[in-house]
């Protein structure tokens, strides 16, 4: 986060605190959830502050009677920071998603379906059947999708609040990333061609000294032996 924007949003931030002081005085720690507080606030996750505009729209592209949005809600209070969520106690999840009774799990797996086909989430199977593992995308690239596409149910109303909150909150998903130009190819060839180089002359190998010539041994006079 850059200076200027790090400083809008503790501007925020700070009217907020003072708002929340003037209209409710009786303020008292222990009454109100403060994920700050890490030795008591326990079990949260994370979601775009737009949720409820994304799934409004979802709703609308999902057709008359088959709302996504509840289903949809689940999985992200299920999933871990990267969207990855682990569905296979089916009956648990249908039940928080909203629906019970005989066709509770298959209304929900339905809805599943539904997402799926919508492009925000994808599903694997395992265990547990068609239906174990969950992946869920970056709603602002699949309603950029939408949009473009002009899906059928896809209301531009909807889509207009969506990004005026989108700007107000200083989401950045939809940010182009910047394009870095390759850098233009040099010519080498007048650097690294082998440039002729002169002979050197190379001096001859010393050869070996010949051997010095072998004096004869002495000979030595013979003696004559004499009477006396």
């Amino acid at each position: 986060m850059n200076a200027k924007r790090r400083t809008a949003v503790q501007r925020s931030n700070d009217k907020q605190s003072s708002m929340q002081v003037k209209l409710f005085p009786e303020q008292d720690e222990k009454k109100y959830w403060d994920v700050k507080n890490k030795a008591r606030t326990k079990g949260y996750t994370s979601m775009p502050r737009t949720i409820p505009l994304i799934g409004a729209m979802a709703d609308l592209m999902a057709g008359k009677g088959k709302p996504v949005t509840s289903t949809y809600l689940e999985l992200w209070c299920r999933c871990n920071e990267q969207g990855f969520v682990n569905v296979s106690k089916h009956s648990d999840v249908s039940f928080a998603s909203g629906f019970s009774g005989e066709r509770g799990i298959s209304t929900w797996k339905q809805r599943l379906r539904k997402l799926e086909s919508l492009g925000f989430i994808s599903i694997q199977s395992g265990t547990a059947g068609d239906i174990h593992y969950v992946q869920i995308w970056n709603p602002y690239l699949v309603i950029k999708h939408h949009a473009e596409a002009d899906t059928e149910g896809f209301s531009d109303k909807h889509y207009n609040a969506y990004l005026d909150r989108y700007y107000e909150i200083g989401a950045l998903d939809l940010q182009e990333e910047p394009v870095v130009a390759a850098a233009p190819a040099v010519d080498l060839s007048a650097f690294t061609a082998v440039l002729p180089s002169a002979a050197v002359p190379v001096p001859p190998m010393p050869t070996a000294a010949a051997p010095a010539p072998t004096m004869p041994a002495p000979v030595m006079p013979e003696v004559k032996k004499t009477d006396t």
